[in-house]
């Protein structure tokens, strides 16, 4: 090669060179531009989050504020609530989730119960109570069943609860099969433990589901509950409808005959009648 020719091979060399170098630089600019947006994100986070406090806080003060004022009301829907017999255990068998949880007993035992109280403590954000009173009832002395959840500073959960006072040989919760009739022995194994169970359970306070329906569900509005219409009277009113139509067709088809009769009796008359009208003309 000529001089000329090093002289253009030199040259490109040194251009490939700059172009490395201008792209290891360029990446070098993005990876800092892009170090310097996750900084800048992470700060932005920082405020949504300080925000999310503050709204937090604000809503807490809302909700103590309100839960106050709804005392009275709920005071005065419970006196209501006493003057309707079994208002509580037809809310409960009405409600399709406790309702699952209930055996034959478990209603008998709940038509004694005459007030529920959900009671959220002062800040709301450290748990909350429910309170069952019941009548003199055959199946517990206790005049009160109640069941407490807490949530400590760090968050975790735990419960206490009242211990039921059975009376002799009534302790629903432990049920023999000797007790159950053949179709609940049938389905035993696929049935729920007793509803009273519940009252002594502790294992999961965090995931209490029959005390969030409760509290959250049924105690803010259980007439909805209550009015719900049951299906097996709708059915047993249809099937009196479908007895009283047939009663009236069958009184129907009577009169039908009746009137088929009282003509036959009138052409039998009409036919005696012609009958001395033509001996008469003989004569």
């Amino acid at each position: 090669p000529t001089a000329e020719q090093h002289q253009v091979g030199a040259a490109a060399k040194v251009s490939k060179k700059e172009l490395n170098s201008n792209h290891d630089e360029a990446e070098e600019t993005s990876e800092k531009e892009q170090q310097e947006a996750i900084e800048h994100i992470d700060e932005v986070q920082n405020e949504i989050d300080r925000l999310n406090e503050q709204a937090s806080e604000e809503i807490l003060k809302v909700e103590q504020k309100y839960n106050k004022l709804r005392q009275p009301f709920f005071q005065k829907r419970s006196e209501l609530i006493a003057k309707i017999p079994n208002f509580w255990v037809t809310t409960f068998v009405n409600h399709p989730q406790v309702s699952a949880l209930l055996g034959e007993e478990d209603e008998e035992a709940l038509h004694y119960l005459t007030r529920v109280e959900v009671t959220e403590f002062e800040d709301i954000k450290s748990g909350y109570r429910i309170d069952f009173y019941f009548d003199e009832n055959p199946y517990f002395e206790n005049k009160v069943l109640s069941k407490e959840f807490h949530l400590n500073e760090s968050g975790d959960p735990s419960s206490k609860f009242t211990e039921i006072k059975w009376k002799s040989g009534k302790d629903l919760t432990k049920r023999s099969s000797q007790t159950q009739n053949k179709a609940s022995r049938k389905r035993q194994h696929e049935e729920p433990e007793s509803f009273f169970t519940w009252f002594t359970d502790h294992s999961d306070a965090g995931a209490d589901e029959l005390g969030e329906v409760i509290k959250d569900d049924i105690w803010p509005n259980p007439l909805q509950y209550y009015l719900v219409p049951d299906m097996d009277d709708e059915e047993g009113e249809g099937e009196e409808d479908d007895d009283d139509d047939e009663e009236e067709e069958g009184l129907e088809d009577i009169d039908e005959e009746g009137d088929e009769d009282e003509g036959e009796e009138d052409e039998d008359d009409d036919e005696g009648e012609e009958g001395e009208e033509d001996e008469g003309e003989d004569d």
